[in-house]
């Protein structure tokens, strides 16, 4: 049998059913390889011939002039299985099945994919899919996804997983708009007759250019194996995971998506705490996550500290520290020396911080750096939280950019509230520096409690924070 890593690494593809309709996936996929640079050969072919994007169709996939590693199918379900074995005369590692209309579509489709699960057992070759979008891999610019462009294939070091074609494509497509949220591997199970989550787990973990590891799971099909992969990998690097079906009716939704049976999810969530996997609430909480790990150090204790113009938020923001098990810091003295400076009244230089009305006296610029120096200096503190308001000229939160920039030596977290345009105005400022921004703190607070969660595991995260971007 080959491995995953021999799939990911294929240098060669065949696209079959690929189209002589330059508006059909089976053609647009030779578009988008010829765009993104692509570093192998690939081939199309189709029954009748013909080409497509000047690249010529070849009837069979015995007539490929040159060796084929991976193979993507683009046919109806009836005839993947013959496909399967057609391509195991050539040599082929790894099929990617597009099609749809497997066990998600009836009796008869399930029929389909027990003929291609015995054809894959019978060759040795790897399969993803059926009902998938497949794979990517941006350090050779292989993908078999129509739905990739050039942003998609940027090299970077999020390992992906999803059991959903057109979500982990829209995902990954959103991804690649934000500075430094570029993937590593990509890797679209949808209804896993072949490869699942845990051989993924198992070749991410492996994987050089992944530093961390996202999932979008419907079901877990062993529970035991994807417990034990899943402890091995959080030594190395944290993985994240957002499940769906966690209510009885989003169970059943599950069973017509890609033929999946949904878990107990009381004792999923048992098994993956213990094997110090991250359960995300949502997408947003998913993606406000991987900013934390990718852009800040691990916090060295469960202390935070808050400055705002706002107690409101400030307060709500303290709520849900206490309810994720965070505590609130006690400034030591020479902090409180610092602060009394540029905040006249003592009660205003406790935690929370309120830096209103003494920014009218001192200036928003020297107060927000100030404030924060003295906290970035304080080892009682162990992360930092900026509350403040969206301005029209950004600029004036280049100082406090530049300081987080010169002492990144714990999480800090931006949080900016104004008009709309405001906002995005300083939001690019802020990320751009690689900062985590986030319209409502107390999204930063649920990502710092991810982010010591993990730091607790010790010697786990020990690999992970030698190999971080700010210690190379």
């Amino acid at each position: 049998m080959y491995s995953v890593r021999e799939v990911l690494e294929s240098e060669n593809l065949a696209v079959i059913g690929a189209s002589r309709d330059v508006y059909k996936p089976g053609a647009l996929i030779l578009k988008v390889l010829q765009d993104v640079g692509f570093k192998g050969r690939v081939a199309g072919v189709n029954p009748q011939g013909g080409e497509v994007y000047g690249q010529p169709l070849y009837k069979s996939i015995e007539e490929v002039p040159f060796r084929v590693d991976l193979a993507l199918l683009l046919i109806p379900p009836k005839f993947v299985a013959d496909a399967v074995l057609a391509c195991a005369k050539r040599g082929v590692k790894g099929v990617v099945i597009g099609s749809e209309g497997f066990a998600e579509a009836g009796e008869q489709g399930r029929q389909y994919q027990e003929d291609l699960r015995a054809a894959l057992r019978s060759t040795g070759i790897r399969g993803f899919g059926p009902n998938t979008l497949g794979i990517v891999n941006t350090e050779t610019g292989l993908t078999t996804s129509y739905f990739s462009d050039s942003r998609m294939l940027v090299p970077g070091s999020i390992g992906f997983v999803a059991q959903s074609g057109i979500f982990v494509g829209a995902l990954l497509r959103y991804l690649s708009t934000l500075d430094g949220l570029h993937i590593s591997k990509g890797m679209g199970l949808g209804n896993k007759v072949d490869v699942d989550e845990c051989d993924a787990l198992a070749y991410l973990r492996e994987d050089e250019q992944t530093r961390i590891v996202g999932m979008y799971l419907e079901d877990i099909r062993d529970g035991r194996r994807f417990v034990e992969e899943a402890r091995e990998t959080v030594k190395r690097k944290p993985v994240l995971l957002l499940k769906g079906g966690r209510t009885e009716e989003g169970a059943r939704a599950i069973a017509s998506h890609t033929a999946s049976l949904a878990v107990d999810d009381a004792v999923l969530g048992g098994a993956l705490r213990q094997a110090g996997v991250l359960r995300m609430g949502g997408i947003d909480e998913l993606i406000g996550t991987l900013k934390g790990f990718q852009w800040m150090p691990l916090p060295k204790g469960d202390r935070i500290a808050l400055v705002t113009y706002s107690g409101a938020q400030a307060i709500m923001s303290i709520d849900v520290a206490i309810q994720q098990d965070l505590r609130i810091a006690r400034f030591a003295d020479d902090t409180q020396e610092k602060l009394a400076k540029v905040i006249a009244t003592p009660a205003k230089s406790r935690n929370p911080i309120d830096i209103f009305p003494d920014m009218m006296v001192h200036g928003f610029e020297k107060i927000s750096v100030e404030t924060v120096k003295a906290l970035l200096e304080d080892d009682g503190v162990h992360a930092i939280f900026f509350i403040s308001f969206a301005i029209e000229e950004s600029e004036q939160y280049k100082a406090l950019v530049d300081l987080i920039q010169e002492k990144r030596t714990k999480p800090v977290f931006v949080s900016l509230l104004g008009r709309k345009e405001d906002v995005e105005a300083c939001k690019q400022l802020i990320e751009a520096n690689r900062i985590p921004f986030y319209l409502f703190p107390d999204m930063g607070v649920r990502v710092l409690a991810h982010m010591w969660r993990y730091a607790l595991t010790g010697q786990r995260s020990k690999g992970w924070i030698k190999n971080h971007p700010l210690n190379l």
